[in-house]
């Protein structure tokens, strides 16, 4: 009679998983969400790991957006190494990017930021290669918080015309000091024009993208999202908002549509954006929400 008792409890516990798969729940998320093999590529900032991502994909992963989520170690020599494999079926998957080389120095430890960024750009390029290899995607979405979006930006810049890899859907900045930080006088001054976001100065790393302007992908989707302290310092504490902002000059006049969204109070802190209930919401709604 136990055994008997046993077999029945079991057969209801599958009973029950698969009415969950299936369901009103299975079925309110596929119609709310895109359904989609795209992959959606997470790249977190300066000393940090994909850790600082782990926030915002567990957000995706519990709003039903996605339950395959994989991990790519990139070693300072670029060889890239996954914790698992993305299933061929897999629906909107998630790639937590992970940096040994999480500080892009250079020169014997003295930090050159230009030549630090392509390196960083290399680094994107090789994950995407490496998941080319496991599935052949026609398309990629992009998710950088500080650091990671100048190695995105570059990876963009370096490979504009590259064919052999997918394009860019969608692309969320999240934090991006694209002309300057904190700390750098003439980052701090520079202000924007508040139509087409160029600089009244430029950096150095900024200039170096300015190709950009006439050969972004006219397919690739922005988001970007800053943020202000409302301190009086207009920043997040490590980037300026108006360096933050220059990223339209670089790509409005081509990318198939720019949107901001600006961050304000002590919850716009630079490191706590990518740990921020509004960002998540904005991030998902944009990659993966139905139109």
């Amino acid at each position: 009679m136990k055994k008997i008792l046993l077999v029945l409890l079991g057969l209801l516990i599958i009973a029950t998983g698969i009415v969950y798969l299936t369901g009103p729940h299975r079925s309110s998320t596929t119609a709310k969400y895109v359904q989609s093999t795209t992959p959606t590529l997470f790249v977190h900032g300066w000393g940090s790991s994909f850790h600082a991502e782990e926030k915002m994909v567990d957000a995706a992963r519990q709003a039903g957006v996605t339950n395959t989520v994989v991990r790519a170690d990139v070693a300072k020599n670029g060889q890239v190494t996954f914790n698992r494999s993305i299933p061929a079926d897999a629906i909107n998957p998630i790639v937590e990017v992970n940096l040994a080389d999480n500080k892009l120095t250079a020169n014997n430890d003295h930090e050159d930021y230009v030549s630090g960024y392509h390196r960083g750009g290399e680094y994107i390029k090789q994950v995407v290669v490496a998941l080319e290899k496991q599935h052949h995607y026609h398309s990629i979405n992009l998710v950088g918080h500080s650091m990671g979006n100048l190695e995105i930006i570059n990876y963009l810049n370096d490979n504009l015309h590259n064919a052999k890899l997918p394009q860019v859907a969608h692309l969320v900045a999240i934090a991006g000091h694209y002309n300057g930080l904190m700390g750098e006088k003439k980052s701090e001054q520079a202000t924007v024009n508040q139509a087409t976001g160029k600089p009244s100065w430029m950096a150095p790393a900024y200039r170096e993208l300015l190709n950009l302007r006439k050969n972004f992908p006219t397919s690739t989707a922005v988001l970007n999202i800053y943020g202000d302290l409302d301190d009086g310092s207009h920043s997040d504490e490590a980037v300026p908002v108006n360096s933050a902002k220059s990223l339209k000059y670089l790509v409005s006049p081509r990318a198939k549509s720019y949107t901001e969204l600006e961050i304000h109070g002590k919850n716009a802190q630079h490191s706590k954006l990518h740990n921020n209930a509004r960002v998540n919401r904005a991030l998902i709604k944009f990659l993966w929400q139905k139109k």
